[in-house]
């Protein structure tokens, strides 16, 4: 069917994708209301434009015109000028404003808008307060508009343009054109595929070395994305290999190109050829450096009974250490680092508590701190003192250009004499450097962690390595403290740790399964627990924030993203008086529980609830709360996490958000829950295992259940096969510490 060409005025939009800027508008044309479909993101009512397409007839819509192209047709008369600035298309000027600077430039208004915008303080009512509204808002519709047009081209949604403009303003298009790649480096959800399609269509060669690189920087950040601190050389010219389908050969010259270059560093290890990013290279060099020297430094002698005043402590609290809690206390005043590893029950927080009432009775200055909030809050519950986020308590700030920094480091180093970590098993190896660097000699440090939950989700395997390079003085804890005898949790927690079943719903314990074999029948179980049983077990739980349901995976019936519509559904369903936003596969809606998926350290917060600062910028992987409002009028929506901290997202970041009734128990990880409903059914091996499965269940303070067939469970208590993690922090430090006596 041959295209046409209809000319006519916007007079409605009926629906419009903020995502895809897909279309359906109505115009007058040929003195004819016609209703036209197809991607028009900047469409406006009260525009004219200019539409080529084709007639197409809707099953349930009728009879549409599907566009193929549209340009917008500037209006030429004085009195089309005047309608169409009183759409409101350029903020400052509605239809009082238009008609006066109609009135003084008639036909030559949009010529004097592009040309000698600064005429328009001629016009009465135009101060330079209101000039500057006017002239950053018909800057950024022009910049933006042609912007649109040329992504659109390649493939690039609405949203991804807005990103695009946010991050390089009017030179987008410039600096696109000189790397396109830049969009996959700079610019989330723009990976390396669609980049290279749009360097294709602007010829870049498939061999050019600026595109190999690109590619082996985007294998290899993916890796490192996983958990991974480098790449076997092997493996990634084998997965570059697949990427950017040429061979083998031109692959490993562009390696040694960027080695050469100092882009990437190349380093034996373990009879590997380890390739590295830059950034964890020095981390891991940095983290060893450091380790050494805090370990081997003389520290401070204090002059106290330690033994006394752990008795004291003891018949203060009505306790009694077990001799390896006794040793990890005493450890912390001998050693400059200590590790304290343990399961659930096994008293690290006690243990904590007694170290810090020791050292506080000397004089000395503590500092707590945890990976995440939810876990510094734990802290701060627990021992009675302020403990922060590792990032606040180095102080981040976000530069001009939008870069995190940490104002604490060498030059501004702590001020403590002792420092304790919690959480540890949670530190990626970036964080743990940055954290090094803050710390000065004579300080000492306490780490404090389970090593047997998941590592962090970020690059490195931070604790086992410090554990395994034995290096370290290291207490690892096992028996159990009197109260988390009496409890099913803990007792079981260690017995899969062990690699034995747990006890199955022992009469009066807080760990229950419930024997379910069908996929549909568990979830229906899952959704009846959360929306009836359990709250009317205990009817002060609530649904919503105490009761967390935790999958080990993401796809499928029992995966987090189908268990997050079917909870969404019953406990915060659709409703005229809740507003709703769309992005992606995902419906937010007013009230719905969020969590945030990356860390974005230029977001604003402003406290609006609990202790510290007013206000700060940071939001971190893992952070949880719940949609306050949206507001389409502004492309806003307001996320208050832990209750405490109130951020403004404009819609273009809302792929950094997800449901969170139900979460991964990767994302799960230094979070507890009063109540942990979980499935175990069969599944991939790398995620239906023991570190998983203990993972979950001690993420529970109060209750767990689990339902699932028993098979199933078997499994993941047998099964030991975890996703390998490429780390060389152990090596670097045994290679320098084959003996800590030769060092000493």
């Amino acid at each position: 069917m041959e295209s046409l060409v209809l000319e006519g005025s916007v007079e409605a939009i009926i629906f419009k994708s903020e995502d895809t800027g897909y279309t359906v508008a109505k115009i007058t044309a040929n003195k004819e209301l016609i209703t036209i479909v197809g991607v028009m993101p900047l469409l406006q009512e009260g525009q004219q434009i200019e539409v080529k397409g084709t007639f197409i007839q809707h099953k349930q819509f009728g009879r549409q015109f599907s566009i193929e192209e549209y340009k917008e047709k500037l209006p030429s008369s004085s009195k089309e000028i005047e309608k169409y600035l009183s759409t409101g298309i350029i903020h400052g000027i509605g239809p009082v404003t238009a008609k006066k600077i109609v009135k003084v430039f008639g036909k030559d208004t949009l010529h004097i808008l592009d040309n000698n915008i600064e005429r328009l303080k001629e016009i009465e009512g135009i101060g330079e307060k209101k000039f500057n509204i006017i002239y950053e808002s018909y800057i950024e519709t022009k910049d933006l508009k042609d912007i649109m047009i040329f992504f659109q081209k390649h493939g690039i949604t609405v949203n991804q343009c807005l990103k695009i403009y946010k991050k390089f303003g009017a030179d987008s298009i410039n600096k696109v054109s000189i790397n396109p790649y830049i969009l996959n480096d700079e610019i989330s959800g723009i990976g390396f595929l669609t980049a290279d399609k749009i360097a294709k269509e602007f010829g870049v060669e498939d061999t050019s070395s600026f595109r190999i690189q690109s590619g082996i920087r985007y294998v290899l950040n993916n890796f490192s994305a996983m958990g991974n601190t480098y790449m076997p050389k092997d493996k990634l010219i084998q997965e570059c290999q697949k990427v950017l389908a040429v061979s083998k050969e031109i692959i490993e010259e562009n390696i040694y190109n960027c080695v050469l270059e100092e882009k990437l560093k190349i380093e034996k290890i373990k009879d590997i050829e380890a390739v590295y990013s830059l950034p964890y290279y020095y981390c891991e060099l940095g983290v060893t450096n450091k380790i050494i020297t805090l370990c081997i430094e003389n520290f401070q002698t204090i002059n106290t009974d330690v033994e006394f005043e752990v008795s004291t402590f003891e018949k203060k609290n009505n306790i009694k250490f077990a001799p390896s809690q006794k040793k990890a206390i005493l450890g912390a005043f001998e050693n400059g680092i200590e590790i304290i590893t343990g399961g659930p029950g096994t008293g690290k927080t006690t243990i904590i508590k007694c170290i810090i009432e020791i050292y506080e009775n000397s004089g000395m200055k503590v500092l707590l701190a945890a990976p995440t909030g939810r876990a510094a809050k734990r802290m701060s519950e627990s021992t009675e003192r302020e403990a922060k986020t590792i990032h606040r308590l180095l102080e981040m700030g976000v530069s001009d250009e939008e870069n995190s920094f940490f104002c604490k480091g060498e030059s501004e180093p702590l001020e403590a004499d002792v420092i304790i970590i919690d959480e540890a098993s949670m530190i990626d190896i970036m964080l743990m450097n940055s954290l090094l660097k803050a710390i000065k000699l004579g300080t000492r440090v306490i780490i404090v962690g389970d090593v047997d939950q998941l590592p962090s989700v970020g690059p490195g395997n931070v604790l086992r390595d410090l554990i395994n390079s034995k290096f370290i003085n290291v207490v690892r804890l096992k028996e159990i403290f009197r109260q988390g005898k009496e409890s099913m949790i803990i007792v079981n927690a260690h017995k899969i740790n062990n690699g034995e079943m747990p006890y199955l719903n022992k009469k009066g314990g807080d760990f229950f399964f419930d024997a379910r074999d069908e996929v549909e029948n568990i979830l229906s179980t899952i959704l009846d627990l959360v929306n009836r049983r359990l709250p009317s077990f205990n009817t002060k739980w609530s649904k919503i924030w105490d009761i967390q349901v935790l999958s080990p995976t993401r796809k499928g019936i029992l995966g987090v993203d189908n268990l997050n519509n079917e909870i969404q559904a019953i406990l915060n369903p659709s409703c005229k008086d809740k507003k709703e936003k769309q992005v992606r596969d995902i419906v937010f809606r007013e009230g719905d529980k969020v969590m945030q998926i990356k860390n974005n350290y230029s977001l604003e917060w402003h406290r609006i609830g609990g202790d510290g600062e007013n206000k700060g910028v940071g939001v971190f992987n893992g952070d949880m709360g719940y949609i306050e409002t949206i507001d389409e009028e502004r492309k806003v929506l307001s996320v208050v996490f832990d209750d405490e901290r109130r951020v403004v997202y404009e819609f273009m970041f809302l792929d950094e958000l997800e449901l969170a009734y139900a979460i991964t128990i990767h994302k799960s990880q230094g979070s507890e829950f009063k109540v942990v409903v979980m499935p175990t059914f069969m599944g991939s091996a790398f995620l239906m295992n023991r570190n998983i499965l203990y993972t979950g269940i001690t993420r529970a303070k109060e209750l767990v259940v689990v339902v699932g067939n028993q098979k199933s469970l078997q499994y993941m208590v047998n099964n030991t096969n975890n996703m390998k993690r490429y780390s060389s922090l152990k090596e670097r430090i045994m290679d320098i510490t084959i003996d800590k006596n030769m060092i000493e």
